[in-house]
């Protein structure tokens, strides 16, 4: 892992509409949920419709408790499509700097430090291995990174698109049709099925909830899936045939397709967001390309990028600043100044929440102030 500061033509290749979704995708992490599950609270219970708009708000930025798909579900399989976008923009100009050879080193290199950093951010070793988690956020981004990446070398956009039919219609049938034993085949409930099932028996550490891992082992196929849909969609962006709005199109009319199709199978195969069900996958991508093909038609076609500059700060810095508030915490920080009496004072006066809404708000003030420094810098993460 290392920080470097990038020439300024380095710079300008980047793409600003895949910087501004990467940071509107994790400025939920680093405090928006917050933000608005406080700002949730301060709604409930109100009367007529205010108490309705908090419940709201607090279901969609909360995880369905299994099947069911809300906004905070969407969270994390955006990012992992992003990843696959951004596979097909880095790695050509990588095997053209240093090779093939070399674009494999630097693809191992990169999946065993994320790796690293994802066992880190959940403990490290610094207790017994019992209680390691070897499986999260940052590991399952590295598997899929890996993953797609030398499949990205190494297939066409046929190959790729068949891999992503393999491995979700493979994932379904497994889940599908092999009996768990003791229960039987075709289950999909909590702890009763064949991914819990497997997690529970085979994958050594702390599981997540407990008796299993929404990050576990089988449910990394059809991750791979969804990064490997990233890839499809970032080879639409790169596609010289197309026009640039005609990208934009493109990749919405995909997003829609995948979205029909998604809740279709979900009639049968759930949205489960723990399991990673096949549905799932495509109902995520299908958000996923819409907002892509709607961000590329803003930012990159029309050209109105002023409003996404803080988003472009945060989303060239995404990891770097996601790790920083697993270990240190933006919010905790925040409540050293807005926090304790100040913060109680603020609920009494205005309503419960506020406080709690004001110690997210000024996180996020952090959050900017760091990424904005960092970009202004031109300092970015690589690993």
């Amino acid at each position: 892992m290392r920080y470097v500061e990038l020439p300024l033509d380095v710079q300008t290749r980047r793409v600003a509409s895949l910087d501004a979704l990467r940071g509107f995708n994790f400025i939920w992490i680093l405090g928006g949920e917050g933000a608005i599950l406080a700002l949730a609270q301060m709604c409930q219970g109100k009367s007529g419709p205010l108490d309705a708009f908090g419940n709201f708000l607090h279901t969609q930025i909360s995880h369905a408790e299994w099947e069911g798909f809300t906004f905070y579900d969407f969270v994390f399989p955006l990012f992992i499509f992003i990843t696959g976008v951004a596979i097909t923009l880095s790695l050509p100009r990588l095997v053209e700097r240093e090779g093939l050879r070399g674009a494999y080193m630097r693809i191992v290199q990169r999946s065993i430090v994320l790796y690293a950093l994802g066992v880190i951010y959940y403990g490290g070793i610094g207790n017994h291995w019992a209680d390691v988690r070897l499986l999260g956020v940052l590991q399952r981004i590295a598997i899929c990174y890996l993953a797609a990446s030398l499949l990205f070398l190494h297939l066409n956009w046929r190959g790729l698109l068949a891999t992503v039919v393999v491995l979700l219609g493979g994932y379904w049938a497994l889940m599908t049709f092999v009996p768990v034993p003791g229960i039987g085949a075709g289950s999909f409930a909590p702890d009763a099925n064949l991914a819990n099932w497997i997690d529970r028996n085979y994958l050594p550490g702390r599981l997540w909830d407990g008796t299993r891992d929404p990050e576990g082992l089988l449910s990394t196929l059809p991750a791979v899936g969804s990064c490997l849909i990233g890839v499809l969609c970032g080879l639409v962006l790169k596609d010289e045939r197309l026009t640039a709005q005609g990208k934009s199109f493109v990749l919405i009319g995909a997003g829609v397709v995948m979205l029909a199709a998604g809740y279709l199978w979900s009639l049968q195969f759930p949205l489960i967001k723990a399991l990673w069900t096949s549905s799932f996958v495509l109902v995520a991508a299908g958000w996923s390309a819409i907002l892509l093909g709607i961000t590329h038609q803003i930012v990159d076609v029309w050209g109105y990028k002023t409003w996404a500059t803080v988003l472009t700060w945060i989303g060239a810095n995404a990891i770097l600043l996601y790790f920083i508030n697993g270990i240190v915490g933006f919010e905790p920080l925040a409540r050293r100044f807005v926090g304790g009496d100040l913060a109680a004072s603020i609920d009494v006066l205005l309503t419960p929440g506020a406080g709690r809404l004001l110690s997210h708000m000024v996180a996020l003030v952090f959050v900017v102030a760091l990424a904005g420094y960092l970009y202004r810098r031109k300092i970015f993460l690589r690993v």
